[in-house]
């Protein structure tokens, strides 16, 4: 049984939290190999997806793991909701409608705590800002467990934008609870204050961020979020910090690479690289399904004072 009501973030969770998830979604893989990818486990429930901002990855994902649980679905996007009516207006009108998860999109950090305060119905966090994105970290823990078969003594490189990233921070948070030794590689303006002070050494060099890396974790990098008043130009960013082939290579030789959003080409992963990655990167995005499986059916069957049906 989870400790926890919703998921509102890593931080939050313990390790034995974090492990019952991945556990579980390593169960849900079986349902992903039948003819019918589909179980029984949530019929009858109602989940809401809530995407305030875009999201192709993780909406589609969610979607496909409430179908695959047996789960009813509503998709709601920020251009279906009335001028003027308020994220926790909304999420109490879906709660009368029964829904029973309500899973948020945010642009403002603790949009999903404000629900979670407002309402009874389950809340997950779908990434809210630059704050945390939970179940994206767990995918990609999950990820890593699959293809290198253990996390603990891991060295996991994060590059790109940590600043904006909420899959960053969620990674940090979860990497280092689950025993892996995380490293940063950005400029200076695209690190968060305080990373150190968490266990994380901060490099302001790609090279030495992957040097005898197990794991390269790429953020998408872009001149959204200010960025364009932070770096010179993306062509800047791509000649120091981009993923190469020659920056690759000082990592360990069967290192693994992800990217769990958008792929910015030639930015901050060369065409190269990003081919050869193209394998892992497709697992990733196949375990972001038995990942929020396992978190949808958790939190409704078998975390902190849910009931036992279903």
């Amino acid at each position: 049984m989870l400790t926890t009501r919703n998921l509102l973030g890593i931080r939050e969770l313990d390790v034995k939290d974090i492990e019952l998830i991945l556990d579980t979604a390593e169960r849900f893989r079986e349902v992903s190999s039948r003819r019918v990818k589909k179980t029984p486990a949530l019929r009858g429930r109602i989940v809401a997806n809530l995407f305030y901002t875009p999201s192709i990855r993780t909406r589609i994902s969610f979607e496909r793991a409430c179908k695959a649980l047996s789960a009813d679905l509503i998709n709601i996007s920020s251009a279906q909701t009335s001028l003027g009516e308020t994220l926790t207006d909304i999420a109490r009108t879906l709660q009368a409608m029964g829904v029973d998860i309500l899973v948020v999109r945010h642009r403002l950090a603790g949009a999903p705590v404000q629900l979670a305060r407002s309402i009874s119905a389950r809340v997950i966090n779908a990434g809210d800002g630059a704050h945390e994105h939970p179940t994206q970290a767990l995918v990609d823990a999950f990820t890593i467990r699959r293809i290198k078969g253990r996390l603990e003594g891991l060295k996991v490189a994060l590059l790109g934008d940590i600043r904006h990233s909420p899959t960053a921070k969620s990674n940090l948070y979860c990497l280092k609870k689950l025993g892996a030794r995380v490293v940063v590689g950005a400029p200076s303006p695209l690190v968060p204050e305080g990373l150190e002070e968490l266990g994380c050494k901060v490099y302001h060099t790609t090279e030495e961020a992957v040097d005898g890396a197990d794991v390269v974790i790429l953020t998408r990098v872009s001149l959204d979020y200010g960025n364009d008043k932070l770096l010179p130009s993306l062509r800047e960013f791509s000649r120091f910090f981009s993923l190469n082939t020659e920056r690759l290579a000082l990592a360990k030789p069967d290192v693994t690479v992800l990217h769990g959003g958008r792929i910015n080409r030639g930015v901050e992963i060369s065409a190269e690289v990003a081919e050869r990655a193209w394998q892992s990167m497709m697992k990733e995005v196949s375990a972001g399904i038995v990942v929020r499986m396992a978190v949808l059916y958790l939190l409704t069957v078998g975390g902190k004072g849910a009931d036992n049906e279903g």
